[in-house]
């Protein structure tokens, strides 16, 4: 195992009812910001809530913010915290309105081009905004770590960063609001957990057995519960487990200690930029295609994954690759996430548009080696045509 920092500062309270706990949890005087998305978080009831929870707080709205939270709408929320003398975030949405608060948290008091807070991967940020979040939809993670992805639309550019100063002050987790979610932002949000499990999984062995017991039991949790997720919706059990698998998948546990590879996100990314499809089924597209092109590199861990998560055991070392790659991909499908370009409308000229936009965002070298050049990225995408 290798050596590392572990820092996270972040309080979640977990549990029905737990939107009450704001009034304890955001300072007594502040000036609120509330970020949402779509009319969801209104048409809910979640955002009075809210509101009735921050009591006699001075509180302003700003809606809008989309699936891909986009730099052009972000800068406009930049505008109103400026304007508004706002002096504490509250995001209450999914991960993309989570991704999108941390931006507006670091932009507003950035000393530059907010763009560069992009460019940089997050290096220049030496400071951020107070804020806290409302997780509505369990997907990303981000309610408990410091990434987050942001699109620019004019430029067709998805990009990340991370910093220590946009971990969220506090999470209110309360699975009792992902009831009324559509099946479609279910079942993306167990292909975006499992991803994120597997790029920090399905690497190589570095002797980090806590780690990869740990990743192999959210992953064997996704895989019993995310049907049910969808079979059965409103029971409470299931959707509090998933919705901790999801923000445990990706707060820095498992990923501590061991190489990651990220070239699914990566890739994925730049369909997403391109074409608007969805972040979790970009990455559904990808996944199956790159672990048969680098079933070499992480044979160890593949064969590892095959009987531990899937319990497959028979056949040669190949057999059992293909066998786990199929149980993959079929595991996809079976929540309705289709694993195929061609599902997406998209073919071979699109995927010269995609190395295209990996060479011109400088992913020429991805994966936990750096061994995943332009030509291996062609051959992942060619074999999910």
């Amino acid at each position: 195992m290798y050596s590392f920092d572990f820092y996270n500062p972040t309080h979640i309270s977990f549990g029905e009812g737990k939107i009450a706990e704001l009034d304890t949890l955001v300072p007594q005087n502040a000036k609120v910001l509330v970020l949402f998305g779509g009319n969801s978080a209104r048409s809910t009831g979640t955002l009075d809530e809210v509101k009735t929870a921050l009591k006699q707080r001075e509180v302003v709205e700003f809606g809008g913010i989309e699936a891909n939270p986009t730099y052009e709408t972000l800068m406009l929320a930049v505008e109103v915290v400026k304007q508004q003398n706002i002096d504490f975030l509250l995001a209450v949405g999914g991960g993309s309105v989570i991704d999108g608060t941390k931006f507006v948290a670091a932009a507003a008091l950035f000393d530059g081009e907010p763009w560069d807070i992009l460019l940089s991967w997050g290096a220049k940020v030496t400071q951020a905004m107070p804020f806290g979040t409302v997780l509505t939809l369990p997907a990303t993670g981000s309610e408990m770590n410091s990434a987050s992805v942001v699109t620019r639309k004019e430029l067709q550019a998805k990009l990340s960063f991370m910093s220590n100063h946009v971990f969220p002050k506090f999470s209110v987790l309360d699975p009792s609001k992902t009831f009324t979610l559509p099946e479609r932002q279910v079942a993306n949000g167990v292909v975006d957990a499992f991803v994120h499990i597997t790029e920090q999984y399905l690497t190589y062995p570095v002797n980090a057995p806590v780690q990869d017991r740990f990743a192999e039991g959210l992953l064997q949790t996704l895989v019993e519960l995310g049907p049910k997720a969808l079979s059965e919706p409103q029971d409470y059990d299931v959707r509090a487990n998933l919705m901790w698998v999801a923000t445990m998948a990706l707060s820095g546990v498992i990923g501590k200690g061991v190489p990651h590879d990220w070239a699914t996100h990566m890739i994925g990314h730049e369909i997403t930029a391109l074409y608007d499809v969805d972040h979790a089924r970009t990455l559904a597209m990808v996944l199956p295609g790159l672990l048969d092109v680098r079933r070499q590199g992480k044979q160890q861990k593949l064969l590892q994954y095959a009987n531990r998560v899937w319990g497959i055991t028979q056949g040669t070392e190949d057999e059992i690759i293909d066998q786990v790659i199929d149980k993959t991909r079929q595991f996809f499908e079976q929540m309705g996430v289709q694993t195929r370009l061609s599902d997406y409308g998209l073919d071979s000229s699109s995927i010269d548009t995609i190395i295209a936009q990996l060479e011109a965002h400088g992913m020429t070298a991805l994966g936990e080696k750096q061994d995943v050049d332009l030509a291996m990225s062609r051959q992942i995408l060619e074999r999910n045509l």
